[in-house]
């Protein structure tokens, strides 16, 4: 049968397609841009006829019903491998889990653990053969995940790219349902690059060499780098996330054509049409950046943000006292890739000081970190740590000049503090 009369027979209605999904399934939803939102949220709506539907996601951009409401505990749930907007709003309403896993773990995570037997997710047209693509976000997970389940529901979204790579794209006759559903795909709009993040990664860039390859997160200061590294030759791209400024570092020739690999891509319209030039190789995110693979490449440079530190090096980059706020993602095996490089570097960044509601300032850098937060990258494998007032080598140090670098890039408010509660917990003698 031609591919096309298998697209006839398999294209319903969103509505219908829920209607393949039964009590005690487990669904993994297109993670990002790629969650089939109308799918979704018709399985939601059937959820007095359902019990324990389980939806597993990662970082959703899109607003689902079952977030909005406790009614839905029991019968359509969600668990996410990293909190987005969406999930730390709705975090309150008791239907969402936050789960806690390394990116490069998580597809161990969803075929161990979960162990889903549906995937629903969004993806392009067919092409003249039949493949529909998953599109600039979906191809971190929902290739691999194709492999394990038992039935697939697609949604076909016009505005999808039709991306490059391995595990990028499934075929007409591979899938149990068709939907449509057209829509913009959500833009990721990067804050505005600060004074604060310049002076930042103006002590990152003169470590940076020429043929460098980069791992750059989310953030102001990870975009003053790639902005700022105009003078670099032959520059690679190995990363979880594609964004706007390493578009255009890719457009200048600073980075070469041939070198652009990504788990998924994120950002403008601009961003997304990039994937349209087959340059940006897109390929599972486990295989991406896990170190046994990232870690094998020479001068691997890795540079994310956090949120705070304590004064040995652990680093928190995801909770607010004990409220999850974020995920582990991909910086973990990130930080150890940049370690393992022959010639490799990881660099943590944040502000040395935070405002609080009442308008008061705290350090950023404390002797330990405060009750509930938790420890992202313990200190045994952090390298540089980077605020606007320096930058501190921790790697394979000892304590107490660890301590010392860390005071010394603290805010100048807070540095006679920190050196006396360091030296009557012990860390540093008098």
């Amino acid at each position: 049968m031609a591919w096309r009369e298998m697209f006839d027979e398999k294209f319903m209605t969103a509505e219908e397609a829920a209607k393949m999904i039964n009590s005690g399934d487990v669904v993994w939803v297109g993670a990002l841009t790629s969650g089939a939102p109308q799918v979704v949220d018709a399985v939601t709506d059937r959820y007095e006829e359902l019990e324990n539907v389980r939806l597993v996601g990662d970082f959703s951009l899109t607003e689902y019903k079952c977030f909005k409401n406790s009614k839905y505990k029991g019968h359509v749930s969600y668990d996410t491998l990293f909190l987005g907007t969406y999930e730390r709003v709705y975090l309150k309403e008791g239907n969402i889990r936050p789960n806690i896993v390394k990116f490069a773990d998580s597809y161990k995570a969803i075929s161990e653990v979960y162990k889903p037997n549906v995937m629903i997710c969004e993806v392009t047209e067919p092409d003249e053969e039949g493949y529909m693509y998953y599109g600039c976000t979906g191809v971190a997970w929902n290739g691999k995940v194709a492999d394990i389940v038992d039935k697939i529901i697609v949604q076909i979204n016009n505005c999808q790219k039709k991306v490059s790579g391995w595990k990028h794209r499934i075929h007409v006759k591979d899938v149990d349902a068709i939907c449509r559903h057209d829509h913009p795909v959500y833009e990721y709009i990067q804050p505005p690059v600060t004074e604060r993040d310049q002076i930042m990664a103006g002590y990152i860039l003169p470590l940076i060499p020429d043929g460098a390859t980069l791992q750059i997160g989310i953030g102001g200061v990870a975009n003053a780098v790639a902005y700022g590294l105009t003078d670099k030759k032959h520059l690679g791209v190995q990363t979880e996330m594609l964004t706007e400024s390493l578009m255009h570092l890719t457009k200048q020739g600073i980075v070469d054509k041939d070198r652009v690999v990504a788990a998924f891509i994120l950002g403008n319209e601009e961003t997304y049409d990039f994937a349209l030039t087959g340059i940006p190789q897109l390929g599972p995110v486990d295989e991406i950046i896990s170190p046994s693979v990232a870690g094998q490449i020479p001068n691997f440079i890795a540079i994310n943000g956090c949120m705070m530190a304590d004064l040995t090096g652990q680093i928190c980059s995801e909770t607010v006292g004990h409220r999850q706020y974020s995920g582990t993602g991909g910086q973990l095996d990130c930080i150890r890739s940049g370690n393992m490089s022959p010639g490799g570097k990881s660099f943590l960044c944040m502000p040395s000081r935070k405002k609080m509601k009442d308008g008061t300032y705290h350090s950023t850098i404390t002797l330990n970190l405060p009750a509930g937060e938790i420890v992202t990258v313990p200190r045994t494998d952090v390298m540089y740590v980077v605020t606007e007032q320096g930058i501190a080598n921790l790697y394979n140090r000892p304590i107490e000049e660890r301590v010392e670098a860390m005071i010394s890039i603290a805010h100048p408010n807070f540095r006679e503090q920190l050196r006396k509660e360091a030296i009557e917990a012990g860390l540093l003698r008098e």
